[in-house]
């Protein structure tokens, strides 16, 4: 009778320890909007290396990164190309859309300015139509430029376009990566010669995609664009965002020292 009834009793067993086993997390897909600072890059283009390509290796398998920035792109021409209808059609519920603009909506003579109030206005959108089909959206102020003053102090490239990015965040509620302050604060901590590792600066003949050699204080080498995907790490752990839970385990938690390379 023991022995029949053995099967039936572990049977009970496993299934009441199953009913307390967390489910697995459904897999969700991140999308990262933007310009060139965050894009991935052709080959023709190494070493010259956008944040958003090593953001994608922080996360675990149930992760998707579909990074859609595009070198150029400004709010307003991300709408008008149809590049931001695909990516809203897109979206399921649990999704995160990371917004970051304003290298090129800046400009005025450039083809992708957009004044300040379309720039708001276009904010607002991505925001509202993210949240429409249930995705999470994450606002980033633009990236620092390696711009330096005579004494040695990082000077700010971004005002206008960073604080309005912060207003919509705070007028709709949405969770904020302030990448231009923390990056700015990331070059003052390397100063202005050893910063230059950070952005792609290559002398005569060191790279066959510049047998000129470059001096680019907008665009990341790799080094450069590591360090700028753990700012943005940092602050989704700070965040406190869902998606901190899907980070690899052991993926850096802090910066390190800039000597130390």
């Amino acid at each position: 009778m023991l022995s029949r009834l053995l099967p039936v009793l572990l049977g009970l067993s496993l299934s009441a320890l199953l009913a307390f086993v967390p489910a697995a997390p459904s897999p969700i897909k991140v999308y990262l909007i933007g310009d060139s600072t965050m894009s991935i890059k052709q080959i023709k283009a190494y070493p010259e290396t956008g944040w958003g390509m090593p953001f994608a290796a922080f996360f675990n398998e149930t992760v998707t990164l579909d990074n859609r920035a595009q070198n150029g792109r400004s709010t307003k021409t991300f709408l008008t190309e149809n590049r931001w209808q695909p990516v809203a059609a897109a979206l399921h519920e649990g999704d995160y859309v990371f917004i970051q603009f304003g290298h090129n909506d800046e400009v005025p003579t450039k083809g992708s300015y957009t004044p300040e109030a379309d720039f708001t206005a276009n904010l607002k959108r991505f925001v509202s139509e993210t949240r429409s089909h249930k995705g999470q959206p994450v606002l980033l102020t633009p990236v620092a430029r390696r711009k330096f003053d005579e004494a040695g102090k990082i000077e700010e490239t971004h005002a206008a376009y960073a604080e309005l990015v912060r207003t919509v965040a705070r007028e709709t509620n949405t969770p904020l990566i302030d990448l231009d302050r923390t990056s700015q604060a990331l070059l003052q901590q390397f100063g202005p010669e050893t910063s230059k590792l950070l952005f792609n600066h290559l002398a005569p003949g060191e790279h066959p995609n510049y047998p000129d050699g470059r001096e680019d204080n907008t665009h990341f080498s790799e080094l450069g664009a590591r360090r700028m995907a753990e700012l943005v790490l940092a602050d989704i752990r700070a965040l406190k965002l869902g998606l901190a839970d899907r980070v690899v385990q052991g993926t850096v938690k802090k910066t390190v020292d800039p000597q130390a390379r």
